[in-house]
């Protein structure tokens, strides 16, 4: 899969704060990608420089394959900030000006306004909004000239859970026309539910890059218990996945190879004799392997 963005040694420095430190990033054409960090890490100022609003110190990065260019700016829509609206103009009226602006087709407003969900709120004026409102109105906007690239940096920040799940499903939907999204995002829930891979900076440095729904280390975790644990302990290190365990209270916790499945180990563990009063598969989620990589 090519790659929509390259970034090679970004680094940026307000004074001798080092914001971003040599960051060297990629991301694939069509992906859903989640910069994931604390307030502080770097994210923000990555999404300016990328965006060319804020100048690096150092380093380089490329949109499509080339050097970034007003043209390639125009294939990308990004929110950075709260929603910028005049504040007695209807939806529909905020947006044709935004068109003006963009010089983008206004054609496509009543087609943005439906995926947004706002159409039959387009002749409201912008003060009456919710928050969660405001922010789809605003992504609404960042699409008008059709860009490829959606840059959001933490679009849910503020929201109640209703207006944190409309624009969770907004997200979905869009990534499913095939446009390339990038989101920054200090909640970790937020990038394991939206994003299909990630980045987690710390500290301006990037510290681990990979797949969300990857299991950390490639690894099958799995809580057993038995009437008699040492003997399963010795029965499942022959089993020819097993990787190591540790002891729990009543039962144990083993790791075995990627893919390995819970009935394939008791069917195996029956074959040996012994009979499990417990069995379950722990898939870490990605708070657990946060907190493995930047401990």
């Amino acid at each position: 899969m090519s790659s929509v963005l390259e970034i090679s040694s970004l680094q940026k420095d307000y004074g001798s704060i080092r914001a971003v430190d040599n960051l060297n990033l990629s991301i694939a054409k069509g992906s859903v990608f989640g910069l994931l960090g604390p307030n502080g890490s770097g994210k923000s100022t990555t999404l300016g420089m990328i965006l060319d609003v804020v100048t690096p110190s150092s380093g380089s990065y490329k949109w499509f394959g080339e050097e970034p260019s007003h043209a390639h700016r125009q294939r990308i829509g990004s929110i950075l900030e709260k929603p910028n609206f005049y504040t007695s103009f209807t939806a529909q009226k905020n947006l044709e000006l935004a068109c003006l602006i963009k010089n983008a087709d206004p054609k496509r407003i009543p087609e943005l306004l439906k995926l947004v969900e706002l159409a039959d709120r387009k002749d409201y004026p912008f003060k009456t909004f919710s928050l969660g409102m405001k922010q789809r109105l605003a992504i609404a906007s960042a699409m008008l000239s059709d860009p490829e690239v959606l840059i959001l940096d933490e679009p849910t920040n503020g929201l109640d859970p209703k207006g944190i799940a409309e624009i969770r499903a907004l997200i979905t939907r869009i990534a499913q026309s095939g446009k390339t999204i990038i989101l920054a995002s200090h909640l970790l829930d937020e990038v394991q539910k939206v994003c299909a891979d990630f980045a987690i900076l710390k500290k301006g440095k990037l510290i681990y890059t990979g797949r969300v729904d990857a299991d950390f280390g490639e690894e099958v975790i799995m809580e057993i218990g038995s009437a008699n644990v040492d003997e399963l302990l010795s029965v499942c290190q022959t089993f020819p996945a097993y990787i190591s365990h540790r002891m729990l209270k009543d039962k144990a916790e083993l790791k075995f190879a990627k893919e390995t499945e819970a009935q394939t180990v008791s069917r195996y563990l029956a074959d040996k004799g012994v009979y499990v009063s417990h069995l379950q598969t722990i898939k870490k989620n990605l708070e657990q392997q946060f907190m493995e990589i930047t401990s």
